[in-house]
Formats: structure tokens, C-alpha cells, sequence
């Protein structure tokens, strides 16, 4: 048994080496749960998620299988992780979103939002009685004087703004992905964007797709609402990608 062995016991109790075990334990979980791999892109007008749709068993009505969720209409997430987990961080989302515009009487900006929900998961990580929940969010939303943006909140409680970012099972490839093509992102078009995306997780999961097996949400323009993209503009976008790779 390794000397490290013991101080994974509690989520409040540090290594020798400076680590916290159930803490790493937990992004693993976030990672590997669900088996999915999310794409997060911000063009010059637009803020896309992409991610795919498994349905885990044929009985299941597909539509009601989603890991895309509206919080505002002008905010929305793509939670991947322990899907239960994920449906708790939504509708405490919903919540601190619907308090705020309550309070303050004005609705919440997505940076604002992505703050309170990682100084909750912060808060989460300091008591040996509670779990940290195991789901990244992916938070795309319009911002009244910024546009869209794309923001990433973990179980640990850091948070950011992005132009582009993954999480899931082939986060770090998808990463190495847009890495190459940072320079160009924040110029992209609406159509560029949303291509850019999905070719992104086709290229780390090294698969072609169909409309029906993935799922698309975007919000575009300052005035923009969020949306998730019907199969039928899916699959343009698809024979749009299908077209520009035979060229």
C-alpha cells in the first residue's frame, strides 16, 4: 500500500505532497462518467456547444436524452459528467439565475452565473460531509456588453472564459485541436463556427456523424437567444463539411 494511501479518505485532508485526492478522483469522474466528449467555441458573433447524443438503451424516447440545457433564454450549458450530478448543477443554475433577475431586476450575466455556481463547488471542497458533483459545465451565453461568450466551470470551483474549450473523455485532443487554430476563431462566422466545432469532435473521435447523433446549441448576436439546432440544420452543416473536404 502506497504511503499516499490513506489521505484519500477525505475530500478535506492534504497530501504530503500538497494534493487532494478526492478532488482528482472527482475531475475523473467528470471525464469518464458519461463517455462524452464536449466542444465549447466562441466566433466573432456566436457561441457554439457541440457534443454528441448516446442513447443508452433502444426503449428510451431519444429526444429525451440530452446533455444540452437552456437556464435563461439568453444563457445555456453542456454538462458533461455523472448525469445526475448534471441535472443538480442545472437546476441549482436555473435557480441562482431566476434569484438574481428577482432581486436585482435585470437578468444575469453568464459571467456572474459561472462565478456563483464555482464558489458553490468551491464550498464543496472544504467540508469532509459533502461530495463535490462530478460534471464540468460549459457555459455559453450573451453577455449585454461583451456579446456571446463561453465559459468553463470544474468540480474544483475554477472558472474562466474561453475561445475555445472541451471537456469530457477526449478533452486534452480536442484541446490540441483548437490550439491550432486559435488564431483564427475570433474571426469566425456563424457557419464557421458551428463547422469548426463539430469537425473538432469528429476529428478526436475519428468518426463520422449523423443529425440525430449529435447535439448542437448556439447563441448569436447581442441580442441572440439560445437555441439548439434542429437535425435538419445539423445535417446541412454536416454536407456543408461532407462538401468543403471533397474540394
Amino acid at each position: 500500500m502506497s504511503r499516499d494511501s490513506n489521505y484519500d479518505h477525505h475530500i478535506s485532508i492534504f497530501s504530503p505532497q500538497g494534493r487532494l485526492y478526492q478532488m482528482e478522483y472527482a475531475f475523473k469522474a467528470a471525464s469518464s462518467a458519461s463517455g462524452l466528449t464536449g466542444i465549447a467555441l466562441r466566433g466573432a458573433d456566436t457561441a457554439v456547444v457541440v457534443t454528441q447524443r448516446k442513447v443508452p438503451d433502444r426503449l428510451i424516447v431519444p429526444d429525451s436524452v440530452s446533455h444540452v440545457f437552456n437556464i435563461t433564454p439568453k444563457i445555456g450549458v453542456l454538462a458533461t459528467g455523472m448525469i445526475a450530478d448534471c441535472h443538480s448543477a442545472v437546476q441549482r443554475m436555473r435557480y441562482e439565475a431566476a434569484d438574481f433577475e428577482f432581486k436585482y431586476g435585470y437578468a444575469i450575466p453568464p459571467a456572474v452565473l459561472a462565478k456563483r455556481m464555482a464558489d458553490l463547488a468551491q464550498v464543496n471542497t472544504q467540508s469532509a460531509s459533502m461530495r463535490p458533483l462530478a460534471c464540468v459545465l460549459l457555459i455559453v451565453g450573451v453577455d449585454e456588453e461583451k456579446g456571446p461568450t463561453v465559459l468553463k466551470v470544474d468540480p474544483a470551483g475554477h472558472y474562466l472564459p474561453f475561445k475555445g474549450t472541451a471537456s469530457g473523455a477526449k478533452e486534452q485532443e480536442a484541446t490540441n485541436f483548437l490550439e491550432k487554430r486559435v488564431e483564427r476563431i475570433e474571426s469566425y462566422t456563424f457557419d464557421e463556427t458551428v463547422r469548426t466545432a463539430i469537425v473538432c469532435l469528429g476529428s478526436v473521435l475519428g468518426s463520422d456523424f449523423r443529425g440525430n447523433e449529435i447535439e448542437v446549441a448556439c447563441v448569436q448576436g447581442k441580442e441572440g437567444r439560445f437555441r439548439c439546432l434542429t437535425e435538419e440544420e445539423i445535417e446541412d452543416h454536416l454536407n456543408a463539411i461532407a462538401d468543403d473536404a471533397d474540394a
